[in-house]
Parts: structure tokens; C-alpha cells; sequence
């Protein structure tokens, strides 16, 4: 069930999992952190439903941090709610005993658009099982829309080629629940290639088990949540 119809439901592409699907923890640091994102990619697909009817989408965020603190906002060009949609998040993410967890909150709000905003809450743990291989899981609660989604996801790096380039592969599955039903599974798996320190080049397959009519009833374009080829390139400062 896509946002048209339920007001919206969180992008497994948000806070930086825009490419690995939410396993990237803010880093530590011993004093204040600002950093920001820009991309621009083929499609928004958000847990394998296009945002922007399978069109194009210049997306960004701002991010702070500070030790086990972050908060930052991210926004993105889409086709419904007034084209645009702004979601502000925070909360803690470290690490014990090679574990890592990320605990927050994200509120998604469409400016002129205030009854479809809403909230979710993120827990997620991840774990290095080698220095190139990180796997984890991460859960979406949200009590407006009294639904969860559910994601389990792993990237290995490659290291650096060439001096240059920094190669990953990274896939995710997850599943949909709603306590009206409307249930789904969707996926997604891609290879990302960073270069020059800040730039990326992200090409992922994304799929659902949605068919083409429910995809039609839900967002007025049956081919929405078909499998498609995404690509996004990135810049972080």
C-alpha cells in the first residue's frame, strides 16, 4: 500500500540507507558534526514503490552529530502531497561489543499538506562479521499508521581499487504489515561505486510481490511497483 493511499510510508532510502538500506550508523565523535548529502536519481522508490511515478528525483539532507547524538532532515521531489516531502529525524547510534545499534525517531511531513504527515520509530542493530562484511536488521513502527516494516539487509566493500574507486554490493529484504491489511514483501540489490572521497554511483534493482492491479488501485500507476533498475549519484560534504 503506497503513501497515496495511507498517507505515506517511510523510504527505506532515508538517512543515508538511501544505498544499503538503513545498516550506515552515524559516527561517533568527540565533538559537533555537520555533514550533507545531495543526489539525483532515476526514480524515488520507497520499499519498492515509486514516489515519483517512475520519474526522476534531486533529493538532499543535512545532517548533525555529536558522540551517540544525531538529527538531521532530508527532502526529496515527489508526486503527491503538494510534490514535496521533508522528513526530520534524531536520535542515538553506537556501538557495544562489536554490535551496533541505532535507536530514533522520524517524522515525514508534506508541507501543505499537514494531514498525511506522521511518525515512525526506528530500532536497528547491525554486526561486522569481517572487515568487509556487515550485516543487519532494522524495524519501522508507526503508531499513526499502526503498521511496522521490517528489513534485512547485508553489504560487503571490496576496498579500494586503483586508488580510486570503493566498490560495495548491498541487499535488502523486507516486509510490510498493516493492521488493515495490505500486506507486502519487497527487495532490492545493487552495487555502489565510491570515488574521488565524496562521490557515489548507485545502481540497484528494486522489486515487490505487489501485482500490477493492487499497484494500480493504490497509486494510479500499475507499473509503480514492478521491478526496475535504479540509479543515483551522490555527493556527501
Amino acid at each position: 500500500m503506497a503513501r497515496r493511499d495511507i498517507a505515506g510510508i517511510f523510504k527505506s532510502a532515508v538517512l543515508g540507507a538511501a544505498l544499503v538500506g538503513g545498516l550506515a550508523l552515524p559516527a561517533q565523535a568527540d565533538e559537533l558534526e555537520l555533514s550533507a548529502t545531495t543526489a539525483l536519481t532515476t526514480d524515488y522508490v520507497f520499499r519498492g514503490i515509486s514516489q515519483t511515478n517512475q520519474n526522476p528525483a534531486i533529493q538532499g539532507s543535512l545532517d548533525a552529530a555529536y558522540g551517540i547524538f544525531y538529527a538531521g532532515v532530508w527532502g526529496s521531489n515527489i508526486t503527491f502531497a503538494d510534490s514535496l516531502e521533508l522528513d526530520w529525524y534524531g536520535g542515538i547510534a553506537s556501538e557495544w561489543n562489536g554490535i551496533g545499534y541505532d535507536v530514533g525517531v522520524i517524522w515525514y511531513t508534506y508541507p501543505g499538506v499537514s494531514s498525511t504527515d506522521y511518525v515512525e520509530i526506528k530500532t536497528g542493530l547491525s554486526y561486522g562479521f569481517t572487515d568487509n562484511f556487515t550485516a543487519g536488521v532494522t524495524n519501522y513502527w508507526s503508531p499513526d499508521l499502526k503498521a511496522d516494516a521490517l528489513e534485512a539487509g547485508a553489504e560487503y566493500t571490496f576496498g579500494t581499487i586503483m586508488n580510486f574507486f570503493d566498490p560495495s554490493v548491498s541487499g535488502l529484504i523486507g516486509w510490510q504489515w498493516f493492521d488493515a491489511g495490505g500486506d507486502y514483501t519487497y527487495w532490492n540489490v545493487g552495487l555502489t561505486l565510491g570515488f574521488m572521497e565524496n562521490w557515489a554511483v548507485d545502481v540497484r534493482y528494486w522489486d515487490t510481490d505487489i501485482s500490477d492491479a493492487s499497484c494500480g488501485a493504490i497509486t494510479g500507476g500499475p507499473d509503480d511497483c514492478s521491478g526496475r533498475v535504479v540509479g543515483t549519484l551522490s555527493a556527501s560534504f
